[in-house]
């Protein structure tokens, strides 16, 4: 059964969303409501579902304009937790912190849980699903959590809310050592990201389709959805390299991944709808800033002008 029939949704297409614009970021300055709410209107036509991965000061706007305005989306709303382990696999500079930083993010991490479900109960007929963290036991995240905390808190939020609750992570992780997070979660989300792994755009859509199917094989009597999977349009060569990634490529990985996804009837979350310039290095080409679909001036890039051009379904 896939997650539309598990959970009675509309069909619709799904986006991640993050409304920083250049010089905003997490713990600095935010988005405010006017300028959240002009990204959820350039939005609203193509898109239903709406990916957030924090229960910050950014969400509690999203969701806020979203019930003020009416407006027709559904949110898979995220609690971002942070290092709980040192992770001496990670392979920049991050994953291993002091001790006393740990407890703090233990702390911190509680009160993310607590902010879900809050937030969760706040908004039942907006929030659809609540993730407990994302990325978090990957072998080379930096922020570390072990698989028996993420259970806790998949537990804690599952007694709290009456929404779903899911947790998303890489693909990986889930062939191997998530076993007792899956088996207590009521969907599974993956991400798969077939640029990040020296992947051609001519091989792009059948390696995505052999991650999900890869997940969806183990776990037979749970609904597997995407959580993440986008294709950058610049890069510094951190991680990718520069001549796999142009607008004309994410504009071929868009929408080959969403005519498979809309025929398998699989919920897929494009990552992502902006540009974000705080994300990764200084450098202007660092990949993690230009995921977007639209470019940090709301511009769109080549894959938004041609579905801009056409009337939404």
């Amino acid at each position: 059964m896939n997650l539309f029939e598990k959970l009675r949704l509309d069909k619709g297409k799904a986006i991640c969303y993050s409304g920083f614009r250049e010089g905003q970021h997490p713990g600095g300055l935010y988005p405010d409501y006017d300028q959240v709410k002009e990204d959820l209107l350039l939005l609203h036509n193509h898109w239903k579902y709406l990916r957030l991965y924090d229960c910050d000061q950014m969400a509690e706007t999203v969701l806020d304009v979203i019930s003020k305005e009416k407006l027709n989306f559904r949110v898979m709303l995220g609690a971002y937790i942070n290092a709980e382990m040192n992770n001496f696999n990670c392979p920049w500079n991050g994953g291993v912190y002091e001790e006393q930083q740990l407890e703090q993010n233990c702390r911190n991490n509680q009160k993310q849980i607590y902010k879900l479900i809050e937030l969760g109960n706040q908004y039942p007929d907006i929030v659809f699903s609540l993730s407990v963290g994302n990325e978090a036991c990957v072998d080379w995240t930096d922020h570390y959590v072990p698989e028996s905390k993420i259970l806790k808190y998949v537990k804690q939020v599952k007694r709290k809310t009456k929404q779903p609750v899911t947790y998303c992570e890489n693909y990986v992780p889930w062939l191997f050592k998530l076993d007792k997070v899956a088996e207590a979660i009521d969907f599974i989300s993956i991400h798969t990201y077939p640029v990040w792994e020296y992947k051609h755009i001519k091989e792009s859509l059948d390696y995505s389709k052999e991650n999900y199917y890869s997940v969806a094989k183990k776990f037979p009597n749970k609904a597997v959805i995407i959580t993440e999977a986008g294709w950058a349009t610049n890069s510094n060569g951190r991680g990718i390299n520069p001549e796999n990634v142009n607008e004309e490529y994410q504009k071929i990985y868009f929408e080959k991944l969403m005519d498979w996804a809309e025929t398998e009837n699989i919920l897929t979350f494009f990552f992502e709808a902006f540009d974000e310039y705080w994300k990764g290095s200084p450098e202007p080409l660092e990949p993690e800033k230009h995921w977007g679909l639209f470019k940090i001036d709301r511009t769109p890039k080549k894959a938004m002008k041609h579905l801009l051009n056409n009337k939404p379904k």
